[in-house]
């Protein structure tokens, strides 16, 4: 089921089969003129090819930065309301409020996509690397994720996240904070180069966990996000919505919010 993602890489042009934005600008960093990178382990039916043409010039710094999501200093009433009836689940099986998970303290919360995507992994590793300073202000670092705890279990045997991860089977968690959910949202240019430059790094998309039953119910569409909260179950002070797949704040942002 497996095939290879072949992205050719000019210096003078841009052309994608199935994106074409003639006003882009970018530049992949550490590519040669002319040079081939190839990805596998892609399923067939999500194979593409990306070339460039002589008619454009490549400066593509900008697009792998990703958009800016929806960044506002705390969540409404209303919000916080809804997210005590929701009921997320740890490793064990066990059904926790998710508002538990800052009612006695204060948590860095993020939001993955879906247990497989390449993204979340690099949003976990991204988080985790500022851990020791959580840590040094009482600050809990949290995944949660809409699938299964079975999946939930493979995401945090693959990665060695060091934080504490949680399922949300049924996306209600993702409904109360109004989450973006949508093909326009999953397949756009950035995403797509900031997959590129993912693999370059070394992270891979687990493609089992990305078409099991509780993603694809979904199409894998789904968009995540990051909140700050706590303590006190109403106490959301920092809410970033993903615009686009792979849309991460700014850790400084993050790390305002939770340890200044």
């Amino acid at each position: 089921m497996a095939t290879s993602l072949s992205t050719t890489l000019s210096t003078n042009n841009l052309y994608s089969n199935s994106i074409t934005n003639p006003t882009s600008t970018h530049l992949l960093p550490g590519l040669s003129p002319n040079s081939t990178l190839r990805l596998s382990t892609i399923p067939k039916h999500l194979k593409y090819t990306t070339s460039f043409s002589p008619r454009q010039t490549l400066v593509m710094t900008s697009a792998i930065s990703g958009s800016p999501g929806t960044e506002t200093s705390m969540a409404g009433d209303d919000t916080a309301t809804v997210l005590d009836t929701v009921k997320v689940f740890d490793l064990n099986g066990n059904a926790i409020p998710i508002s538990d998970l800052w009612k006695d303290r204060k948590a860095v919360v993020a939001f993955a996509r879906h247990f497989g995507c390449v993204f979340c992994r690099k949003r976990a590793d991204y988080l985790a690397a500022k851990k020791d300073i959580m840590d040094a202000s009482g600050v809990a670092l949290v995944v949660i994720g809409p699938g299964s705890i079975d999946q939930a279990r493979a995401f945090t045997e693959q990665t060695k996240f060091k934080g504490e991860v949680y399922a949300d089977p049924t996306h209600s968690s993702y409904e109360a904070l109004q989450f973006v959910s949508g093909v326009s949202t999953t397949f756009t240019p950035k995403a797509g180069l900031k997959i590129i430059q993912l693999y370059m790094e070394g992270y891979r998309q687990d493609w089992k966990l990305s078409f099991e039953k509780d993603t694809v119910t979904r199409g894998g569409w789904q968009q995540g996000g990051i909140i700050v909260a706590g303590p006190g179950k109403t106490n959301i002070s920092f809410v970033h919505k993903d615009k686009e797949a792979g849309d991460d704040p700014n850790i400084k942002d993050v790390l305002k919010a939770c340890c200044s």
